[in-house]
């Protein structure tokens, strides 16, 4: 399963590779039906992790390092496990301990129909009838993820004063921040009103949207969310140091998503928009502009991101000849990618992304390039595998344990072959001590972009300055040839998306490229589905 003390011993790893800052998924007491989102005790350790002196100590060396720590929080729902949850089912209805849920009389004459039709992301009615302490069917609870996932009611006092206290718990152990789990779920419509759509979060279909309308769905994106981050920054404020809050919030469109940034709600929000958005150039550089535009407008960053523990990776999307959005993980059976192709994609897609102002997430692994692994159905463990009835593969397999060593037993993961979900065989040949100074390897470009991305400030530019640039036949070449070209703070970045080389301008440095150039009698060429970033000798004249 891992551990804290192997996340400390691997800290050494993130400095080295040169990020900010460690987010960490949940490592909260938890029966684990959900990978931890399923929460049973907000302020411990879960004993197959640790304990709360192993997160303290966690931290202390995360910041000796100079690395930040960000916690996950998850306010949506709690575990079934929780002393909340077993109360209330123990205190029946119309009690004070099932008010802190979203328990209901079920409809139909012995209330044997779920209060609505509402679904949960995981496949199934988003419902669940629980049996009462005399024996006899009773209400039902509310849960839009795993029925293991009770949602809870925000409009309960006792709630909001819960998690308040829980922030500082964390903050008064050091932590910096919080990525906050369905940010966008927690507050759901008056009278919960009747829907019977999909909810989708994971996929190219994003959660706000609500059809053609793009009205919010009654149990997402409410209003409500925002007055419990007003509340949140008030506690981050209390402490000194600079303290963080990050939305995961599945909203559509920017300018919905842009709201859960203003200057006394979070200070970053996840772009998905952008992550399942197609490789293609006129959809980026729309992507792009549409998101600066949003962010400029409440004075917040955009926070950029093409992988995480919810989607397949991108070395694997894009070794696929979809259009964007994000599959569902694969299984043996499905059509599987073209890895070199994937890996070409990914690579100059992560150049791309790495030049953009703001702030980027790497999700672990994607430093190596690791592809998505194929789970064998008998291993997998997401819960969607089985809510759907074995039509969905699930998230599996981006959460697969990464390769530190080629030779060792689970690839240095642990002391046996075991790790909790099987690895691939190609993962040995992609392990972090294959790739350490190698010349071109996958790692050797993360840490030198993150490294100029830092020397040359692209993170902090104000914005780009868009450019078209030759191709072989001395003709412009702009988006609509597939090619991105602009110039962010010191550098001027060229993403070739489309199917010709293009010429790169004369007498530029070559900072970093994601694959190999090409060259003819007068020129350096870029190929297709390559990046490259570059120092004009003379900017003041871009």
């Amino acid at each position: 399963m891992g551990d804290l003390p192997g996340i400390t011993a691997r800290l050494p790893h993130l400095a080295e590779l040169g990020v900010d800052a460690l987010w960490l998924s949940p490592f909260y007491t938890s029966p684990q039906h959900d990978a931890g989102y399923d929460v049973a005790d907000y302020r411990d350790v879960d004993p197959r992790f640790g304990t709360l002196a192993d997160a303290d100590a966690l931290v202390a060396r995360a910041h000796e390092l100079g690395l930040r720590v960000v916690v996950d929080l998850v306010p949506n729902h709690t575990s079934s496990d929780h002393a909340w949850f077993r109360a209330a089912l123990a205190a029946g209805p119309g009690s004070p301990e099932r008010a802190r849920y979203l328990f209901r009389d079920g409809r139909g004459a012995d209330g044997e129909l779920a209060p609505t039709s509402w679904r949960s992301v995981f496949g199934g009615p988003a419902w669940e009838r629980v049996t009462e302490a005399d024996g006899r069917p009773g209400q039902w609870y509310l849960h839009l993820f795993d029925v293991s996932q009770p949602d809870l009611d925000w409009t309960n006092p006792e709630v909001v004063e819960e998690f308040q206290d829980v922030l500082r718990f964390w903050l008064d152990r050091g932590v910096d921040g919080f990525r906050v789990d369905v940010a966008h779920g927690l507050v759901k419509a008056d009278g919960l009103p009747e829907w019977d759509a999909a909810t989708e979060m994971i996929t190219g279909t994003l959660a706000g949207q609500g059809g053609e309308s793009r009205t919010p769905p009654p149990m997402w994106d409410q209003e409500g969310v925002h007055e419990v981050y007003r509340r949140w920054r008030a506690v981050l404020e209390e402490y000194d140091g600079d303290r963080m809050l990050v939305a995961e919030a599945w909203v559509d469109p920017v300018e919905r998503l842009a709201r859960y940034v203003r200057d006394d709600e979070m200070q970053q929000a996840f772009n998905f928009a952008y992550l399942v958005a197609p490789l293609d150039a006129a959809a980026l550089r729309a992507q792009v502009e549409e998101t600066a535009a949003a962010m400029s407008a409440v004075g917040a960053p955009p926070t950029w991101v093409l992988s995480n523990h919810d989607v397949v990776r991108h070395t694997t999307r894009f070794g696929l000849d979809l259009a964007g959005g994000n599959p569902d993980g694969l299984g043996a059976d499905d059509v599987q990618p073209d890895p070199a192709v994937g890996l070409q994609r990914a690579r100059a897609a992560t150049l791309l992304m790495l030049a953009l102002p703001g702030s980027a997430y790497v999700y672990q692994g994607e430093e190596l390039g690791l592809p998505d692994a194929v789970v064998p159905d008998e291993a997998r463990q997401d819960p969607s595998w089985e809510r759907t009835g074995h039509e969905t593969n699930g998230r599996d397999g981006c959460r697969v344990p990464i390769p530190w060593e080629g030779d060792a037993p689970s690839f240095g993961f642990g002391p046996t072959a075991a790790s909790w979900l099987p690895q691939p065989a190609v993962y040995g040949e992609l392990a972090l001590d294959r790739q350490r100074d190698v010349p071109g390897s996958t790692y050797e470009m993360y840490r030198a972009a993150l490294r100029l991305r830092r020397e040359l400030a692209l993170g902090s530019s104000t914005g780009l300055s868009w450019r078209t640039l030759e191709g072989p036949d001395g003709r412009a070449r702009g988006e609509e040839h597939g090619i991105l070209a602009f110039r962010s703070a010191g550098a001027l970045v060229v993403a070739n998306l489309g199917e010709q080389p293009v010429a790169l301008p004369a007498g530029a440095e070559v900072l970093l490229v994601s694959g190999d150039l090409q060259r003819d009698a007068e020129a350096r060429l870029l190929p297709p589905m390559t990046t490259a970033w570059l120092r004009e000798e003379s900017p003041a004249s871009a």
